[in-house]
């Protein structure tokens, strides 16, 4: 199903030809996330993929984006806490075109003076406009209640003071250091010949010059007692963000958390959903998320509350993840969303965009490549003890990390008296 190569300077290359389809996906996958700077350069990895689309020698800024949508494309980019990733999907004759505009961007972007000082303007006007989206702002101060003073605690896209300060050379630097062959990954997913796309890849390449692997700053997760944020600010509903360190994106029990994520606040059908919303009216929006990372995780309860029953629901919530832990789910409720989160991960892979991410993802942070019935076998091992085990290990009140900006004076005792409910 999927075809793999290794280059001799440690490039790596995942493809999954999809004969069917008319598109091809795309992307080029970078080692180097927040996770990687150091506390001075807090924001230069999202600051850099800016600068990559600003242009090349070969392809100036406006004629890489003319030349991908000139034909139905479209480009894209994104800054994690573990990975950079440059992406095209693009009708499936034109692969070679996207090949080696990424490739160029990539190895050799300009970096000129004006596009450094214009894109910091950007950026600067970005992390305004998460500060002034509370329901955006609450996952940074959840972060640093997760994780405080690392690396995995600090915004992607960094401080409005150390982004006015980076300098052309310090970015060049940080490129020449993590932008190397043995830290990427190349994956495409669609209608493709995948011995073309080596030998385009190994043209472009080849000649590139191998650095030592670099390695991030491991998490520290040893919380003994529950940690709560409260920022007031003037919102016409409470955001809350309530997390608790989960498994990491290998672990074994990694299905069991996701089932769990399903269960409670996943969709329509969650418990969370039905309790908070529907039955009590008490949220417009409620649900959970999963972050998973190669050696840390996160489960994570986000809400949009009305201002005057923030307390109500907050021990709703914690009364269901204590319930969870406490009873086995019913026969019906498990298979329910098993058949939810194997059906929404078809679904995913059916497109190429997709699937080149799911393929991209776990080669460059797991080194190796899940197929769907790999998947299918893992999840259908999982048993309802295993879902059980999984919320009693997450679902501690010693792990809780409780963060709301809100516009009430609300009382910290009070809110804090309200955590045992999860016991």
């Amino acid at each position: 199903m999927y075809k793999k190569t290794v280059l001799n300077n440690g490039l790596r290359i995942i493809a999954h030809p999809m004969p069917k389809r008319q598109s091809v996906a795309l992307g080029v996958w970078l080692k180097v996330g927040a996770r990687y700077e150091t506390a001075d350069q807090r924001g230069i990895s999202h600051f850099l993929e800016h600068l990559l689309f600003k242009g090349t020698k070969k392809y100036p800024c406006r004629r890489i984006k003319e030349s991908i949508e000139g034909v139905g494309g479209s480009l894209n980019g994104f800054t994690s806490e573990e990975l950079t990733c440059y992406l095209i999907k693009i009708p499936a004759d034109y692969l070679s075109l996207a090949l080696n505009i990424l490739s160029d961007m990539v190895i050799n972007p300009l970096l000129s003076p004006s596009d450094i000082q214009k894109e910091k303007t950007v950026i600067l006007e970005e992390i305004k406009m998460y500060k002034d989206l509370p329901q955006s702002h609450v996952y940074e101060l959840l972060d640093e209640l997760l994780w405080p003073d690392q690396p995995l605690g600090a915004p992607i896209i960094g401080s409005a003071e150390i982004i006015s300060r980076i300098s052309r050379k310090e970015l060049s630097l940080f490129k020449q250091k993590y932008y190397t062959p043995s830290n990427i990954v190349i994956s495409a997913a669609g209608f493709l010949d995948y011995n073309k796309l080596l030998g385009g890849v190994k043209r472009i390449f080849s000649d590139q010059m191998n650095q030592d692997e670099v390695e991030f700053q491991k998490a520290r997760e040893g919380q003994a007692r529950p940690r709560l944020k409260i920022y007031h600010k003037k919102t016409e509903q409470t955001h809350m963000a309530l997390g608790f360190h989960g498994f990491s994106r290998g672990h074994h029990s990694k299905h069991a958390q996701s089932l769990l994520h399903v269960i409670l606040g996943a969709n329509m059908s969650s418990r969370l959903f039905n309790q908070i919303r529907e039955k009590e009216g008490l949220a417009y929006e409620i649900g959970t998320l999963v972050k998973l990372y190669q050696d840390a995780g996160a489960f994570v309860v986000h809400a949009g509350m009305d201002n005057r029953k923030v307390m109500d629901a907050f021990k709703l919530v914690l009364q269901e993840l204590g319930r969870i832990k406490k009873a086995l789910v019913s026969k019906d409720e498990f298979k329910r969303a098993k058949e939810f989160y194997l059906g929404q991960t078809k679904l995913a892979l059916e497109d190429t965009l997709n699937h080149m991410l799911w393929i991209g993802e776990t080669s460059a942070t797991l080194d190796r490549t899940y197929s769907l019935s790999d998947i299918i076998k893992e999840v259908n091992e999982v048993t309802r003890d295993d879902l059980r085990k999984a919320a009693q290990y997450i679902f501690q009140e010693q792990k809780l990390n409780l963060a709301l900006i809100t516009p009430q004076r609300l009382s910290e005792d009070k809110i804090k008296q309200q955590f045992s409910l999860i016991s």
